[in-house]
């Protein structure tokens, strides 16, 4: 896993979107916005018609937002912008019109329980553990929430955040609604994304589209809403006791 990078390869008419950050496939802005926009754009390439969301590597799936760039905010915009990023992510993964199958490889914090959330189908390793940490550094997984609790339900949503230090295991996640199928092996995890994404290439993709319009009627107001939830974190991630607890973790 050589360089940060996000490359969309299509074959067969599924788009496979990867993303690969050294640093555990944490993700730093302009990642996050060059995902987003590579999400929008296979989900008007005529050539794709089911997405594939993945990291690269066999470990880590994606260690949230960057703290590197975390710690470096001193303003109340820069700091709304930085939230933004997982928010736009979200968002597009709503609105690109085809459904999104999620890979999950490995364990998975913060922000990235949120693209798992927000994929419309997930499937995992047993080594996806996933774990909410933002309100043990003084913030809160705010924008992300709405795709965890519509995915995993508000009981699941609550004890992870509360529970901020603790990992839950794969089987938890699937429990949870958030994996849909949990395997021993990410050779068996490839081979069932592969047969489910051919599946869905064969269907009619009017359907899809509709089918997708569907299942994301209600939450039309995100748009907004993950915005605002952006200006809450980065509002918060300048208070005195975030600040100290960053600088204790940049020791």
């Amino acid at each position: 896993m050589e360089g940060a990078y996000i490359n969309l390869s299509i074959e067969n008419f599924i788009g496979t979107i990867t993303f690969s950050n050294p640093k555990h496939n944490a993700l730093p802005s302009h990642l996050l916005k060059e995902l987003a926009q590579t999400i929008l754009d296979a989900g008007a390439n005529d050539e794709v018609k089911v997405i594939v969301l993945k990291s690269a590597g066999d470990r880590t799936f994606c260690a949230g937002a960057s703290f590197n760039e975390l710690i470096t905010i001193n303003d109340m915009q820069t700091g709304k912008a930085f939230f933004s990023g997982f928010a736009n992510v979200i968002n597009a993964m709503r609105t690109c019109g085809k459904l999104v199958i999620g890979r999950i490889q490995g364990k998975t914090v913060g922000g990235g329980v949120g693209l798992a959330a927000a994929c419309d189908y997930t499937l995992a390793t047993k080594h996806a553990a996933i774990k909410l940490s933002e309100l043990s550094i003084g913030i809160g997984p705010f924008v992300i929430e709405p795709a965890v609790t519509k995915k995993m339900g508000q009981t699941a949503m609550s004890e992870m955040t509360i529970n901020a230090e603790q990992f839950y295991d794969a089987q938890y996640a699937k429990n949870n609604q958030l994996y849909a199928n949990v395997f021993e092996t990410i050779e068996e995890l490839d081979e069932a994304v592969i047969n489910l994404a051919n599946k869905l290439a064969s269907y009619n993709p009017e359907a899809l589209l509709e089918m997708k319009k569907v299942l994301w009627k209600p939450y039309s107001n995100w748009d907004n809403l993950l915005i605002e939830r952006a200006e809450i974190s980065g509002k918060l991630v300048l208070s005195e006791f975030t600040k100290h607890k960053l600088a204790s973790f940049a020791e």
